[in-house]
């Protein structure tokens, strides 16, 4: 006990050690912070438009809801909320909410135009990324277990020290000075993450796997970075060359990787499909009407028979072909769900090789807020969307009125449920090669043993 007392007090004493301990306990606060700061702006967000959505629906009521009133005017005016509430765990690595929509509007008429056209955004303020917990540990945090283990051998062998301490056999010197560095790092790292997941009353089983995730990728990076600097001399030349791996596992191999995915597996964009879909929309003001209506009774067989009209509009023929406009294009959204979910599998095989993919992976996925996450959301909007049409189709295609009192039977939309999971990416194949670096740590420095005591 006394020689891990020596050892705390060693390592504190040193100015780099503790300005980068310190500096990691700040940015990971100041992530947290950063993260519910998010998560709460979402929530006030959904708030915010669940009163206006329920003013505006009151307001179409009162407009179009009378004893003889047209449905296809409520369903033309009427916009239901949906929304995608942040899951517990959304703070500690935000993922695809910061650039995705977490609340839309939706009404009966053709769906792909209404979910696509969120897509656009700023690409100068989305650039940066965000800055959350998940940021900070999987490329902050590195580079304070470089600072604190690039001179731990070469250190002591240039202060001419290390023959002393290779003198004392039987005390456990190296386990003892690694060990004693990663648990500071992971407190410093870990700790504001646990007190806000107590006190955001989180679920306790995901939590602790978000830390078990960050500690076993922390260990990675202790002891790729003790196995660098334990074969080198010059302190300098140790830290230049865990760097060195930090920039090439961390930046340059995934932005690398990347590229060759999005070569290899081309995405186009949604705002494509709601310009398709506007253009068979469009093209149908100038074909006959029957044709619209033979195209939406092959998927709509309960109303044959209900389709006529007299006059030049009706309001059941522009609906219907608003939905012929959406299964035009059914072959090329599920194309493009397809490119997407190819892209997510092949990100899923680089967690084989990129231990910072495998971790950042695990934490999108334990926080539900990755691409499968906003794809189910797409996927409830569109089950809500179709019990929408479900509902205005009698009163469009049997010609009935619809009154004030209709407008309270509007479907309601069903949050979906959270999916956070365990994925399946190889994190058990990064405890096997963490194993195997610090074994191989354990192999070259009894060899630095051997060679500095003689």
């Amino acid at each position: 006990m006394s020689l891990a007392r020596v050892e705390l007090r060693l390592i504190l004493r040193s100015r780099l050690a503790a300005a980068a301990l310190g500096l990691l306990f700040l940015l990971s606060a100041l992530s947290i912070w950063s993260g519910l700061s998010a998560v709460d702006r979402q929530d006030a967000t959904i708030a915010r438009v669940t009163a206006e959505q329920a003013r505006d629906l009151a307001a179409v009521a009162k407009e179009y809801g009378k004893p003889d009133g047209e449905a296809g005017y409520a369903a033309y005016y009427s916009f239901l909320l949906t929304h995608d509430r942040p899951s517990p765990l959304a703070f500690l690595a935000l993922g695809q909410r910061d650039v995705q929509p977490a609340v839309l509007r939706v009404r009966a008429l053709s769906l792909q135009q209404q979910l696509y056209e969120s897509e656009t955004l700023n690409a100068e303020q989305a650039l940066p990324g965000v800055f959350d917990f998940a940021f900070v540990a999987i490329y902050l945090a590195p580079l304070v277990v470089i600072a604190l283990t690039h001179d731990l051998v070469t250190g002591e062998r240039e202060g001419g020290r290390l023959r002393l301490l290779l003198s004392m056999p039987g005390t456990g010197l190296w386990r003892r000075r690694i060990g004693l560095r990663y648990l500071l790092v992971a407190l410093s790292l870990l700790t504001p993450a646990a007190v806000a997941l107590v006190a955001t009353g989180a679920p306790a089983m995901l939590g602790v796997g978000i830390m078990a995730v960050v500690s076993v990728y922390l260990a990675f990076w202790f002891g790729l970075s003790v196995l660098v600097a334990s074969r080198v001399r010059a302190s300098a030349t140790a830290a230049a060359g865990s760097v060195g791996c930090w920039i090439v596992l961390t930046l340059l191999l995934p932005t690398l990787a990347n590229a060759a995915i999005a070569r290899a597996v081309p995405v186009s964009k949604g705002i494509d499909l709601t310009l398709a879909q506007r253009e068979i929309v469009h093209h149908g003001w100038d074909i006959p009407k029957p044709a619209t209506f033979d195209r939406f009774l092959a998927t709509h067989p309960e109303w044959r028979g209900h389709e006529t009209f007299k006059g030049r509009f009706h309001w059941k023929w522009l609906f219907a072909m608003h939905q012929v406009g959406d299964e035009a294009v059914a072959a090329q959204v599920a194309a493009y769900r397809a490119s997407l979910l190819d892209r997510e599998s092949w990100t899923v095989r680089l967690g084989w090789l990129l231990p910072n993919v495998a971790a950042q992976g695990v934490l999108h996925r334990l926080a539900d807020t990755d691409l499968v996450a906003q794809l189910d959301y797409q996927d409830s909007i569109g089950a809500f969307h179709k019990e929408l049409r479900s509902f205005f189709y009698p009163y469009l295609f049997l010609d009935r009125p619809f009154t004030r009192a209709d407008f309270g039977l509007l479907p309601s939309y069903h949050a979906r449920s959270g999916t956070a999971s365990w994925p399946a990416i190889p994190m058990l194949l990064l405890l096997i090669v963490t194993g195997l670096i610090l074994a191989a740590n354990a192999v070259q420095i009894r060899g630095i043993s051997r060679d500095d005591s003689r």
